[in-house]
């Protein structure tokens, strides 16, 4: 059964090449392997291409309305059963359709152009903690294909131009007869000498070796809002890879990467933070300086606080990325015990046990559970 090429754009079966274009580009920017790792956004983006190439070909969206599938197996290509070099008695579909429309509906588009757009890149960009949450601008080194400034795009040496192909006569594509159950049909494959173009570079360009672009590095200014997240990614327009023959630039995405906060864990627009207070604070009450992101914040520790506790601090967290308004900071009390008291220590603690009723045991002479065991074993009372 034939794809659905239209459905896979998203377009109607009258939508115009503009039309057509416009979509590929939107999909192919969705599903691109390098913004979108997704195994099934990469099977995606396979399926949005093979549209793009059917859809963007008359003679291939001729067969595609007439209910065929140009992509489909079976045709007999160069050197296959139906092929010059096998000389088959059948063929596909495909070379069919090329005696009724004059050939390359296997593949050929006639001269495709050398200037092409170029493809999307992407930048890792490690961030602190204040920089994602009030907005910094990065200096951001970008190695990508630019345009060539010896040849400006065009791929030739100085004084030179492009050649029209010997081969295939400037067409871009090469005939071949091929024997069907119709009998023999003329079909049009893509010609190898120019790889479709038409036209050689005989001089190509000395600093570009005919791409028309080269690799360099680049050095930018990236402006990052204040309130962005972990792996969130902002875009750069046409300033990604130029496309073969000096066409178009595409887009560069740089992915925020937030390193980690001594101090501050953060959850969407709320900071967290741990603050250690002594027993006798939690229990008679305190007053902690807590230091955010930009101020000083004074808090107030009530009498008879309890281990895990939270005091929250309002609109002391995160700018929020779009609206106003910030997140807030909560801070998570520890209570801590001491750990070591000297005689002097432990008796008043003894005794503020006793004045509210609190039975505790003296583990130096009663003993733990073990010791009392051993003193069982052993016939001590």
């Amino acid at each position: 059964m034939a794809r659905d090429y239209y459905g896979i754009l998203g377009v109607n079966r009258e939508a115009s090449d503009d039309e057509i274009k416009r979509a590929y580009r939107k999909l192919a920017r969705q599903f691109h392997p390098d913004v979108n790792p997704d195994p099934e956004a990469q099977e995606k983006f396979k399926d949005i291409n093979a549209a793009y190439e059917v859809l963007s070909d008359d003679r291939k969206r001729q067969i595609v309305d007439l209910g065929g599938d140009p992509l489909a197996p079976g045709g007999g290509g160069a050197g296959g059963p139906g092929g010059p070099g096998g000389a088959g008695p059948f063929v596909g579909f495909q070379d069919i359709m090329d005696a009724f429309f004059g050939g390359a509906a296997g593949g050929a588009r006639g001269p495709r152009p050398r200037t092409r757009p170029g493809a999307d890149a992407i930048l890792r960009l490690e961030l602190d903690l204040h920089e994602t949450a009030f907005g910094v601008e990065a200096p951001i080194t970008v190695d990508t294909a630019v345009l060539c400034t010896t040849c400006s795009g065009a791929g030739t040496a100085a004084g030179t131009h492009l050649a029209t192909c010997e081969a295939c006569g400037g067409r871009g594509e090469v005939q071949s007869v091929q024997r069907t159950f119709l009998g023999q049909v003329v079909s049009a494959r893509p010609c190898t000498v120019c790889q479709g173009y038409g036209t050689t570079i005989p001089h190509p360009c000395p600093t570009c070796a005919g791409d028309g672009r080269v690799r360099t590095r680049r050095s930018l200014t990236v402006k990052i809002p204040a309130g962005v997240e972990d792996g969130m990614r902002i875009r750069l327009a046409q300033q990604g890879e130029v496309g073969p023959g000096g066409g178009t630039a595409g887009d560069l995405y740089v992915e925020i990467h937030e390193r980690p906060h001594d101090v501050y864990s953060r959850k969407g627009d709320d900071l967290h933070c741990r603050v250690t207070v002594p027993m006798t604070a939690a229990a008679l009450g305190t007053r902690l300086t807590i230091k955010t992101l930009d101020s000083e914040e004074t808090v107030d520790v009530k009498a008879g606080t309890q281990p895990a506790s939270t005091l929250r601090l309002r609109a002391r967290g995160v700018p929020h990325l779009r609206g106003t308004g910030r997140g807030d900071l909560y801070v998570h009390l520890d209570v801590r015990t001491p750990t070591k008291l000297d005689p002097d220590q432990e008796r008043m603690l003894r005794d503020f046990a006793k004045t509210r009723g609190e039975e505790v045991a003296e583990l130096s002479k009663q003993g733990g559970f073990f010791s009392r065991m051993r003193d069982a074993f052993n016939g001590h009372a």
